[in-house]
């Protein structure tokens, strides 16, 4: 290994359950990116807060990845709200370790906090990766959702500010870095997150593979199935997915009897439990909704090969993962036009995207996908070639030339991980993008 970075990441561990508590997308972003890294030659150190008595010190997660755990504050999980208090305890704790680490990459604010404190101790380049902007998530708040801090948005300016090299998931994250918080467009980089192909793919034949999936999970062959893969919190959008089920149903109450929306994710957030339920219940719906706890990778892409579409309707959204590797099961997608989503979904080709929030939008979404099972099976072949194009090895190996030119900005260049190619382009669109907004609803499917 020639090149060895020191990743952070203070307030969730890489090892948690994604869908659970605070895990998410981040979580699998940051173990596919460090395995694809070590793959092509860089050692990497996943630092995350020690938050069980009983966690190892260090875990070999993959050759060349291993996670370490940093005793700051409590050895127990604490309120998200508490954990700026431990940033400077965590960074104390990083100069427990040796410093043979080149550069430093640090991945949402609170872990870039940490990390400006690492890099300036260690004399190595700082990379942060934002993931969110809490400027972004205020302007797109939910009814009654608590805005992010002050404190959060002052940490993300200096960050900006003082960071090597910025590294945002698309080009609208990095036009956001640039107009919102003053960043240098010469430090600002796009790389675009990948997927697991290995663990993402379609089944062998579409109809054959889906057939398969759903009699694996016990659900019923010829159901229309609407899928949900998130945290359960108002950022996410379910209960905008609750209420355009129930517009759905009012559209096509004939669609009711084979109806069926799998809800898989964890509550996140104090107060989120048993929203999604109280909701469904409320608008008549809870008889079609299926809750289900959070499942690991491989559960959840057989989950995407059974689903006849997944539903993003997130009010903010830094790329959207989930989008990408349904994709590569050969589901389509229905989301909403926010942040990265446009640029993980092809509209009209891969899936369609919503402007705004409104559930009727989405219910005319869902329904014309159930009228129309041919587009489905035509979006859901082009979703698999879109989808190849967003491997994570391509990640891996422009995330290297970021890194080599933060270290070449520093000094003389040092030895880092060859520069590789990066990845397929998309696949060729269609004619012409399927439409359907323009085809007037009816009531029977």
């Amino acid at each position: 290994m020639s090149l060895r970075v020191a990743m952070l990441s203070v307030h969730t561990s890489p090892l948690h359950q994604p869908g659970t508590g605070d895990a998410g997308g981040m979580n699998v972003y940051m173990v596919e990116l460090s395995r694809a890294l070590a793959e092509q030659g860089v050692a990497v150190d996943l630092f995350t807060r020690c938050q069980d008595g009983g966690e190892p010190r260090l875990t070999d997660l993959a050759p060349g990845v291993r996670v370490r755990h940093v005793v700051a504050g409590p050895r127990r999980a604490v309120a998200k709200e508490a954990v700026p208090g431990l940033v400077l305890p965590f960074a104390l704790g990083l100069f427990r370790h040796e410093r043979a680490y080149d550069l430093v990459h640090s991945h949402y604010w609170l872990s870039g906090q940490a990390g400006r404190i690492a890099a300036f101790g260690w004399g190595t380049p700082l990379v942060h990766t934002a993931h969110t902007l809490a400027l972004v998530k205020n302007a797109h708040l939910a009814e009654g959702d608590t805005p992010e801090p002050a404190a959060r948005i002052l940490g993300e300016r200096q960050l900006a500010a003082e960071a090597d090299r910025l590294i945002a998931n698309t080009a609208d994250e990095a036009e956001a870095l640039r107009s919102l918080y003053g960043a240098d467009a010469a430090r600002t980089e796009v790389v675009r997150p990948g997927v697991d192909l290995r663990t993402f793919a379609p089944g062998p034949g579409r109809d054959a593979g889906r057939a398969a999936a759903r009699a694996r999970l016990g659900l019923p062959a010829d159901a229309f199935v609407p899928l949900y893969a998130g945290r359960i919190q108002p950022l996410k959008g379910p209960d905008v997915l609750v209420r355009a089920v129930a517009e759905l149903l009012r559209m096509a109450p004939g669609l009711r009897g084979r109806l069926l929306v799998p809800v898989i994710g964890g509550h996140s957030g104090a107060g989120e439990q048993g929203t999604v339920a109280r909701l469904a219940a409320e608008l008549g719906v809870a008889d079609v909704l299926r809750p289900c706890p959070p499942v690991p990778q491989e559960r959840l892409a057989e989950w995407f090969r059974a689903a006849d579409v997944l539903v993003v309707p997130s009010r903010s959204e830094s790329f959207g993962l989930v989008a990408a590797e349904a994709q590569a099961c050969g589901t389509p997608v229905l989301a909403s036009a926010v942040g990265g989503l446009p640029t993980a979904v092809w509209e009209g080709v891969t899936g369609l995207l919503v402007r705004g929030h409104d559930p009727v939008e989405y219910a005319r979404g869902l329904l014309w996908l159930a009228r129309h099972p041919r587009a489905r099976a035509t979006m859901g072949a082009a979703a698999v070639g879109h989808a190849r194009g967003m491997s994570w090895r391509g990640s891996a190996a422009r995330t290297i030339e970021v890194y080599e030119d933060a270290l070449a900005a520093r000094g003389p260049a040092r030895a880092g991980g060859s520069r590789v190619g990066q990845g397929r382009r998309h696949a060729p669109a269609p004619a012409a993008p399927l439409s359907w907004r323009n085809e007037k609803a009816v009531a029977r499917v």
